[in-house]
């Protein structure tokens, strides 16, 4: 049986994740801030450390996939985002990913196989207005992964991330959502138009598209895919 690791676990697409992958006989290690098999903050090395250990533990001293989906978005003027803003996105969104890597990556060699899938964003490939620390952050997942694709090629661990664009039903869309009709004046309605009028497919992202690249990723039909960042963006991203 193979066994994953996601984090980030609490929410639409990291549960949507775990979900579709036991589904598939896969046996899943949950983590979330403050739920999952264990309850840890990704930004916090010791509790990074006892988390993929209790994972192992579960698992069988096995893991074969590691989705880091944990991450946070938020959104304000270049010249009014803090310093501690600026900190927190790339602790949550980039230190979070390296550390759980950080762990996984040596049980992996051992194994000499393994799928990581990482998260970024369409933001990190096209820059949004009002979310310059989250644009920053997410592209930083892409160079990220890229690296670890070349520098574990030789273990035949597999390491790629996808993009999602805008996501409906989940909290970053809520967040986001949120942020655009208070900055911008607008009502949800013109705000959803807004976004949807950019996009060829006409509609915002599913969790279940994200969820089905994602698992794909983590599959042996993936087995030739390495360093790609892969669009969930209805047409909007292509490259």
């Amino acid at each position: 049986m193979r066994t994953a690791i996601v984090t980030g676990a609490a929410g639409a697409i990291g549960k949507g994740v775990a979900e579709e992958l036991r589904r598939q006989g896969v046996k899943v290690f949950v983590t979330d801030l403050h739920d999952g098999d264990c309850a840890a903050d990704v930004t916090d090395e010791a509790q990074v450390k006892a988390c993929v250990e209790a994972a192992l533990k579960a698992l069988g001293g096995r893991v074969d996939i590691l989705v880091n989906v944990a991450g946070i978005v938020g959104q304000g003027l270049v010249e009014d985002i803090t310093v501690a803003d600026w900190d927190k996105m790339f602790a949550v969104n980039c230190k979070g990913t390296f550390l759980f890597c950080k762990y996984v990556v040596p049980v992996m060699k051992k194994q000499k196989s393994g799928k990581i899938v990482n998260y970024s964003s369409k933001s990190g490939k096209t820059g949004s207005a009002l979310m310059s620390h989250y644009c920053a952050a997410k592209a930083a997942i892409i160079g990220f992964t890229q690296a670890l694709a070349y520098e574990l090629a030789d273990y035949q661990i597999n390491v790629n991330c996808v993009c999602p664009g805008i996501t409906e039903n989940t909290g970053v869309w809520s967040n986001v959502s949120a942020g655009y009709i208070q900055n911008l004046g607008k009502s949800r309605e013109e705000v959803v138009k807004q976004f949807t009028s950019k996009i060829p497919l006409k509609r915002l992202a599913k969790v279940s598209d994200v969820v089905a690249v994602t698992t794909f990723l983590c599959s042996e039909g993936a087995d030739y895919m390495t360093g790609q960042a892969i669009n969930i963006t209805g047409g909007r991203e292509m490259h």
